[in-house]
């Protein structure tokens, strides 16, 4: 059964409205099951329309597969956009979500995965039973299975190499998911595809919620793309990846006709898959739900004409949460491109050529904390003060008092890099944003966004804080925006 808490985050009205019109603005958003045939369905279903007393309504996939609903084969859940609940609740599920999706629940239990995010096990279960009306182990469950048959349904991988990257155990355990929830094994799900290798390239499918702005998205990351890392041009965006410590690289484009982007990735473990696919679907911003967000910023005069102009905007994560903070330190009151350069000067002198991303306009691996720990960063051109502070952090994240892996909430994010010399709010607020993508990330203290609402004269921190209330919990898109009306 539903639980009560979970219906709660329903409105039965609007989610019967959105299914009878199949309105693909609600794809991802909640699901349909129908008790007498037991399947759940996304609301956009072409299947012929069932009566509404047999229909069900869940916030998630997790929940409906918990209540012991299967996955429809003809709309396919997994195609789905993923759920963007957790973006707009609680920062503890946003972080444990997060979690799950680098796979820690596939071989660890829920009271590890609740002290990694700082609560005891009783209180994060009560959350996702809230937000999602599912367990995590419920929420792992279904993320494993439906990532599993988009794999055998997009790739040619070998089965037993689908079976580890969506984090099964063994092959038996995998075998057994499907035919419980698909009443058939694996195999069955082919369709006559050849066989790739477990290194060949792979693409996949990322389905997103229209609007979606890729062109100001790539616009963003052009202008801050390292020489060698990083490429965005007519074919999208490229860049060269460390995962676990292993090369590889990966490229993002736009589906013509298709709400989704493409994702193909080249020289990277199945086995780190899932880790990788999670990281560039929060990177692209890929689940927010774009109407909810613009539609909670329009009620402020000065964002409104911005949220008709672009609304699609989305939040431009990172690849890399060191490689970020590092950015974010060298844009400290100097120029975009004067950072990107002395971003390439970095990457010149302490990074990694690797050659089998050179044909793709590559070559190069941005360096990772240890290479950086004692760098003697003075000599590319930074300051003595600015050096000081990037060596501090790269000697943070080897120690582990700075972990771009896990999540805390928005405040200990913010208060833990403040803590290291030469990190103050802004640069906290900024690497929180993109690193750890907290959609309620606002650098109060940035002289564009203090000038643009001040109307020219800026306005006080403070003041600006107080502004900024209002576009809770969204203030992170607000400031895309806001810089974005700033050229």
């Amino acid at each position: 059964m539903q639980s009560a808490s979970s219906r709660m985050l329903l409105d039965p009205s609007v989610c019967e409205q959105a299914r009878l019109t199949r309105d693909i603005r609600f794809d991802g958003l909640f699901f349909t099951a129908v008790k007498t045939t037991r399947i759940y369905c996304r609301p956009v279903c072409p299947a012929p329309t069932p009566k509404s007393s047999n229909i069900t309504y869940y916030p998630s996939a997790a929940a409906a597969a918990a209540a012991g609903f299967r996955p429809c084969l003809r709309c396919r859940p997994e195609a789905a956009p993923g759920s963007p609940l957790h973006r707009a609740s609680s920062e503890l599920v946003a972080g444990a979500l997060r979690l799950i999706e680098q796979g820690a629940l596939d071989g660890a239990s829920v009271g590890e995965l609740s002290a990694r995010v700082g609560v005891g096990e009783r209180h994060l279960r009560r959350l996702f039973e809230h937000e999602l009306g599912a367990s995590p182990l419920d929420v792992a469950a279904t993320r494993r299975l439906l990532f599993a048959k988009q794999l055998l349904t997009e790739t040619a991988l070998p089965v037993t190499a689908i079976a580890a990257a969506a984090g099964y155990a063994s092959l038996r355990r995998f075998n057994s998911a499907f035919v419980d929830a698909y009443a058939k094994p694996p195999r069955d799900f082919r369709r006559g595809r050849g066989q790739a290798g477990p290194d060949s390239a792979i693409e996949l499918r990322l389905p997103y919620r229209e609007p979606y702005d890729f062109d100001g998205l790539l616009a963003f990351y052009a202008r801050r793309a390292i020489p060698g890392v990083e490429i965005i041009d007519e074919r999208g965006y490229r860049r060269s990846i460390l995962i676990d410590g292993e090369p590889g690289w990966f490229s993002v484009s736009q589906i013509a006709g298709d709400s989704a982007l493409r994702l193909g990735v080249q020289g990277v473990r199945t086995a780190h898959l899932g880790q990788l696919v999670g990281r560039v679907r929060r990177m692209f911003d890929v689940d927010a739900d774009p109407v909810a967000i613009m539609q909670a910023l329009k009620r402020d005069r000065r964002l409104r004409p911005l949220t008709k102009r672009w609304p699609g905007q989305r939040l431009p994560g990172a690849w890399d949460g060191f490689e970020l903070g590092v950015r974010a330190v060298l844009g400290q009151q100097i120029s975009v491109v004067a950072a990107r350069t002395l971003a390439a000067r970095i990457v010149e002198r302490y990074g990694t050529a690797y050659e089998a991303s050179a044909p793709a306009g590559l070559g190069s691996l941005f360096p990772p904390p240890a290479a950086l720990a004692e760098a003697p960063l003075e000599s590319i051109g930074l300051t003595r003060a600015r050096a000081a502070t990037i060596r501090g952090l790269a000697q943070a994240c080897v120690d582990g008092r700075i972990d771009f892996s896990s999540q805390q909430t928005l405040a200990d994010t913010v208060t833990r890099l403040c803590l290291l010399p030469g990190i103050g709010a802004w640069t906290a607020h900024y690497i929180a944003m993109r690193a750890y993508t907290h959609p309620d990330a606002f650098p109060a203290g940035d002289l564009v966004l203090r000038k643009i609402i001040g109307e020219g004269s800026p306005l006080g921190e403070r003041a600006m804080q107080l502004c900024a209330e209002a576009w809770r919990p969204w203030r992170a898109y607000a400031v895309m925006l806001l810089w974005r009306s700033a050229g």
